[in-house]
């Protein structure tokens, strides 16, 4: 390292893309001696086993990997402390950690979270900023706690959201901004230069995990409001909404200001630069879509062949 530091014995937990950034930064400062990521699940059609993003990652990296299914087992908290960790990093783990394992590395379990702590404390902070309104957001480095995202705070990095912004432009800023700042963190906290700031107890809120119903679109909302939903839950859920009886998915739309329309999800223009919807207040221009089974087409290419003036979205 260019500070001439010791290299730090780390453990790193993690399951998402979101954590790989991280993981790559972090082997090639100290080296990883272990990896935990959750147990293999199924997913598909098929319902098949799929390893995680973590565990794929450590694999082409040659690292030792554990999957337990909690760190409640004498054999997983027996495991850590065989590791003589100085810290072990946690990111987007999705396991509960109890009191038993926080105490064991010499630095403690140190977070990565994707809010501006106390603002979205939980599992979907970049949803839920977006659906918020909320004009920045960014990484906290914190301390980790038996209680969820309450832990002291050891360092911050901003980040404005742009108008445009999706949750999948937010999470890949996030991940990689999280990935520069834990290494730098933990090299000042080796060297005893972290000032741990608690959090306030007031001002926090909860980012609950994405439910695929929020996905509904109900065009008696603002224009405003279908926007943000619909950068939310891109790439996943993926907003919704029917037409002709068949399913249709959102990918991107603008809000633009409107004088108010009787009949919200009426489909007032359809152009090549967008189908223009009513909303309960404004318009929504409609850019790209999907029909179910279908590859997500421009607006321009999605009214060929089709009439749409007059014709009506209407609620999943």
């Amino acid at each position: 390292m260019s500070t001439g530091l010791r290299r730090l014995r780390l453990g790193f937990a993690g399951t998402p893309e979101f954590a790989v950034p991280a993981l790559d930064a972090l082997e090639q400062a100290h080296g990883i001696c272990a990896v935990f990521t959750q147990p293999d699940r199924p997913a598909g059609r098929g319902r098949s086993l799929h390893a995680s993003p973590v565990k794929s990652r450590a694999a082409e990296l040659r690292l030792p990997l554990h999957q337990p299914a909690s760190f409640k087992s004498p054999e997983a908290l027996q495991i850590l402390r065989d590791l003589s960790l100085d810290a072990l990093v946690v990111v987007a783990y999705g396991l509960i950690l109890p009191r038993a394992a926080l105490a064991s590395p010499r630095l403690g379990f140190i977070n990565i979270h994707a809010s501006l702590l106390p603002r979205w404390r939980g599992a979907a902070p970049i949803q839920r900023a977006l659906l918020a309104g909320d004009d920045k957001t960014g990484i906290t480095i914190m301390r980790m706690e038996e209680a969820l995202d309450t832990g002291p705070v050891l360092a911050t990095r901003e980040l404005d959201i742009g108008p445009l912004d999706t949750a999948q432009v937010l999470h890949d800023r996030l991940s990689h901004l999280g990935a520069e700042l834990i290494v730098g963190t933990l090299s000042e906290l080796e060297l005893g230069r972290v000032h741990e700031t608690p959090q306030p107890p007031e001002g926090h809120t909860y980012a609950a995990k994405i439910d695929k119903a929020e996905a509904l679109i109900d065009w008696r909302q603002d224009a405003v409001q279908i926007g943000r939903q619909i950068r939310a839950f891109n790439p996943w859920p993926v907003a919704e909404t029917r037409f002709h009886d068949a399913q249709v998915r959102i990918w991107e739309a603008q809000p633009r200001e409107s004088p108010a329309h009787p009949v919200p999800g009426t489909v007032l223009a359809a152009a090549e630069d967008g189908i223009d919807v009513a909303c309960g207040s404004g318009i929504l221009k409609i850019l790209r879509l999907q029909l179910a089974g279908r590859k997500p087409l421009a607006a321009r290419e999605f009214i060929q062949g089709r009439k749409l003036d007059g014709e009506r979205f209407v609620h999943a």
